[in-house]
């Protein structure tokens, strides 16, 4: 007779998932993406901070005058730069390929290295794709308008290449699909994720969400929908609020387990979904009472007391209906039993509303306040919307300045128009940086970089040699470039001195490599290379100081004070010639065991 196997109920399902045994927690450990006017995380983190209105009016998509279709909308930048041949891409398919399949491909690499990890190392490893999309406003052109069909329409703007072709170019073997929950997919695609990794069907994963407004009738749908702001603007929470501005983001995040990681933003506890199901106001119309339930069951699964937690970052759209039916949500629960005011914003207020990648858009301001220890405040929010008590009785409080925080748990919201709700959870789990990274020890730092230009490889120097030096920064850049990247020909190093203010580049130099390893020779001189203290400043190395150390002992017995030899600052200490064989051996001996450390060991070896 069959073994019968017995499901696991919600509780005990959502518990195992929430308490993972050590070491295999879910870590966010790198982020990468394109935000409106923002062409990476760093600029978007400027951007906010400095209360940027990233909504934009200019006919960068289309010159078009509508009365109905709002000209304001978040428009990302290089929407039409591609390195086709790094990303093993035809030509031709480059052409006729989904702008938002190959900025994800960008996006994804670029997320992995910010993770400290170099792309080859995750060949056929077993690493899930997942892909938050929904409108491709770019596969109309290709599938029914080109007159010159090219083979690879198909390919290039099928939905599921989005994820796939990300797996096919890094060679990994896990789960791999596009996931389409409208306004949610890309936080439905994080749950996905972390539900593969805690069941065992992926090591790692890699989340992407992506939306681009390509084409006006568009939003003239979303407009005729009625949830589109006139005027362009997204006045989360806000009694003016008329609806959300349309924008386009690409975003990536990559998850790893603890055990494996290098880097860390903050640890994912848990994520869940529900959806609103029939409601008799229609399928878009919220429904607050069952994001109250996703939120009861999403705490009492994870066994956390949802008044402890420290900030929310709510759905938050701006629509007339939406918010009001949230914010009595996130009272309900997480205001019970709360002594203070609960913090709130939403990333939609300065950005508009990315629809299907807004989810990894909040997640990516998580990221920048738990890195920072500031939370990034909202625009457009003067006067409380009416008839929300919560706000009324500064039972929630929405952040509108640049504010220090406790970097505590944190909730995410992210709700599709069809009734699709998620609901995520983090936790800051990065130890302090000690001395704020600076180095204890005042030895200079060697930094290599690898990448396709020269200028993108002065581009990371510049950047490393603009701030103090930072040991934990160094050891990332030394795992990602401890092994060739494909396709990169340049290749770049800065030796770095360390000061409290600022960083000093004591050698830098940037050349093309031809891709043709050159042998290494060891050349170990005779006599007449000694000199005075040659080994004292060698002896802060420490493995040098160990390969001493080794010698010292091994001579002492003999009468031989090795460390004396080689640190003296005396000339005369050479006068004894086997001071000079000794000194000099010894050098050399600690010189190669430096040397293997770091992975270089010779060819050929010629001496005396």
């Amino acid at each position: 007779m069959a073994p019968t196997t017995i499901a696991e109920d919600r509780l005990t399902s959502g518990h195992r998932l929430s308490h993972p045994p050590p070491g295999d927690e879910v870590l966010i450990s790198g982020v990468s993406g394109y935000f409106p006017d923002s062409d990476s995380v760093n600029h978007l983190q400027e951007n906010l901070f400095n209360k940027v209105d990233l909504i934009s009016g200019d006919a960068r998509r289309w010159k078009l005058a509508h009365p109905e279709i709002p000209q304001r909308t978040g428009k990302i930048n290089n929407v039409n730069k591609f390195d086709a041949s790094f990303f093993g891409v035809h030509y031709k398919q480059a052409h006729t390929m989904d702008p938002m399949c190959r900025i994800l491909l960008e996006k994804a690499y670029e997320a992995v290295i910010d993770a400290g990890v170099n792309p080859k190392e995750l060949r056929d490893t077993k690493t899930g794709v997942f892909v938050g999309a929904c409108f491709s406003e770019s596969e109309k052109t290709w599938f029914y308008e080109k007159m010159q069909v090219n083979g690879f329409g198909i390919t290039g703007c099928s939905r599921a290449m989005l994820a796939n072709r990300i797996s096919y170019w890094l060679g990994v073997t896990g789960p791999s699909y596009t996931v389409d929950s409208a306004c949610s997919s890309s936080l439905y695609a994080l749950e996905h994720a972390f539900r593969a990794i805690r069941d065992g069907h992926c090591d790692a994963a890699i989340v992407g969400g992506s939306n681009l407004c390509l084409h006006p009738y568009v939003s003239l749908q979303f407009s005729r929908l009625g949830v589109l702001s006139p005027d362009g603007r997204c006045k989360s929470f806000d009694n003016s609020a008329n609806g959300y501005a349309r924008s386009e983001a690409i975003v990536v995040v990559f998850l790893q387990k603890a055990k494996d990681s290098r880097r860390v933003y903050a640890q994912l506890l848990h994520a869940k979904t529900n959806c609103d199901g029939y409601k008799e106001q229609g399928i878009t119309y919220p429904a607050g009472h069952i994001q109250k339930l996703l939120l009861s069951e999403f705490y009492e699964e994870c066994s956390i007391p949802p008044h402890i937690l420290e900030f929310v970052e709510a759905h938050g759209t701006g629509t007339r209906v939406g918010d009001p039916e949230e914010l009595l949500a996130i009272d309900e629960i997480f205001c019970t039993g709360r002594k203070g005011p609960l913090r709130i914003g939403s990333i939609k207020s300065n950005l508009g509303h990315s629809e299907p990648a807004s989810g990894l858009c909040s997640i990516a301001k998580m990221c920048i306040a738990y890195s920072t220890g500031y939370l990034p405040p909202n625009l457009n929010y003067n006067v409380p919307r009416e008839g929300v008590a919560a706000l009324a009785e500064n039972r929630l409080q929405v952040v509108t300045d640049k504010t220090p925080w406790g970097r505590g748990m944190s909730g995410v919201n992210s709700f599709g128009f069809g009734g699709a709700n998620a609901h995520a959870l983090l936790k800051n789990v990065a130890r302090d940086k000690v001395n704020n990274g600076i180095p204890s020890d005042d030895l200079p730092r060697l930094v290599c970089a690898s990448g396709r230009t020269e200028s993108a490889v002065a581009r990371i120097l510049d950047d490393l040699e603009s701030r103090t030096v930072d040991a934990e920064l160094v050891r990332l850049y030394h795992a990602i470039h401890d092994d060739d990247i494909a396709g990169h020909v340049v290749r770049g190093y800065t030796l770095l001195g360390s000061t409290p203010t600022k960083s000093v580049s004591l050698a830098r130099e940037i050349q093309y490599f031809s891709g043709v390893r050159r042998p290494v020779w060891f050349v170990y001189s005779g006599m007449g290379s000694q000199w005075a203290g040659m080994g004292k400043e060698l002896m802060r190395i420490p493995v040098f100081a160990a390969a001493i150390e080794k010698c010292h002992k091994a001579l002492e017995p003999k009468g031989v004070n090795l460390t004396k030899i080689i640190t003296d600052p005396d000339p005369k200490i050479y006068d004894n010639i086997l001071n000079s064989f000794i000194g000099i051996a010894a050098v050399q001996i600690g010189l190669t065991d430096v040397l293997k450390t770091i992975g270089v060991e010779p060819d050929y070896i010629i001496g005396e």
